[in-house]
């Protein structure tokens, strides 16, 4: 309730603007207000326009590990598709692009007005609806940051399960930076090198939080290698997210079918 009361709020600060940047881009076809809010917060400019920035800067990722013709692309947790929505125009187009989330309302939005690429509905826990070894490329944006413990060891377990042997897989997740949003207990678990799980609310929201230690998701890793990894810093005072890249074993054998 007061997540709702907290939107209407928001919608009615942000009229002029939204309506503003509706009559300068006729063309953008944009989610329902709440959807936007719910994984992005409600400025219509950032989940468009510099949304394409951050497709931009995913790619630029990929390509230091990866070359990125004939390859299956997959968007977990793709929400109402601020990021997927750009890649087949930039990517070549033998490039396949899927999106996967537990939302039901977000898969539909996105089948309806994203006809370029493929989307599944999940569930909160594993399995992925794709056989072993289809994915070239997947990457995960903030999703992990709001799942359990427990989650966390499934889903690797999973994503490693539909990637390709020596595919790779790219996550942000809430490093160092954002110890500042934790209390000195909190800090004492992170520091010790264990995940800390804020789970006040249902799992999955973007209001329940998860802090990855480095040492934490070192060990989630496996056999599989760290390719790149790049600790968040901050920017006007607000940390930014760690960013970690796998590629999974070229000898991984998945038992799972």
């Amino acid at each position: 309730m007061f997540d709702r009361v907290r939107f209407y709020i928001l919608f009615l600060k942000t009229f002029m603007q939204r309506r503003a940047f509706k009559k300068s881009n006729l063309h953008a076809i944009l989610p329902p207000a709440y959807f936007i809010y719910e994984t992005f917060g409600l400025d219509y400019e950032h989940f468009y326009n510099l949304s394409a920035d951050a497709a931009k800067w995913l790619i630029a990722y990929f390509q230091k590990h990866i070359v990125l013709r004939n390859v299956h692309i997959l968007d977990w947790g793709c929400g109402p598709g601020r990021i997927i929505r750009h890649l087949p125009a930039l990517l070549d187009k033998s490039c396949r692009c899927y999106g996967t989330d537990y939302n039901s309302k977000y898969v539909n939005w996105c089948t309806k007005n994203i006809p370029e690429v493929t989307f599944l509905q999940n569930s909160l826990e594993p399995p992925l609806a794709f056989d072993n070894d289809k994915f070239d490329v997947i990457y995960g944006i903030s999703i992990l940051t709001h799942l359990s413990e427990e989650m966390h060891y499934s889903w690797f377990n999973e994503l490693f399960r539909v990637l390709k042997p020596g595919g790779i897989l790219l996550l942000s997740l809430h490093g160092n930076a954002f110890k500042i949003k934790l209390s000195e207990a909190e800090r004492k678990i992170f520091n010790e090198g264990r995940l800390v799980v804020l789970s006040k609310t249902k799992e999955g929201h973007r209001t329940y939080g998860a802090y990855h230690p480095v040492v934490f998701i070192q060990s989630l890793a496996g056999s599989n290698r760290v390719v790149e990894f790049e600790q968040g810093g901050f920017i006007n005072g607000k940390p930014q997210q760690d960013i970690w890249i796998f590629q999974k074993n070229i000898e991984s054998v998945h038992s799972m079918t």
